[in-house]
């Protein structure tokens, strides 16, 4: 049975990656509450090619 609710599976992306110019990318998978944040959601995290934190921005 599917879940109900407002919480949706979103993909985050580093921002800083494409202007590096290093191949390869960082993406995460987490989730967020539509009704709370309805505007797209930005965080820190680690990327592993650049290592180092950067923030990621959710994407589509």
């Amino acid at each position: 049975m599917a879940k109900k609710g407002n919480r949706v599976q979103v993909i985050l992306e580093c921002t800083e990656h494409k202007d590096s110019g290093v191949p390869g990318t960082s993406r995460y998978i987490s989730t967020k509450n539509r009704k709370n944040t309805p505007d797209r959601l930005e965080l820190k995290k680690y990327n592993p090619v650049l290592k180092k934190v950067t923030v990621h921005r959710e994407i589509k």
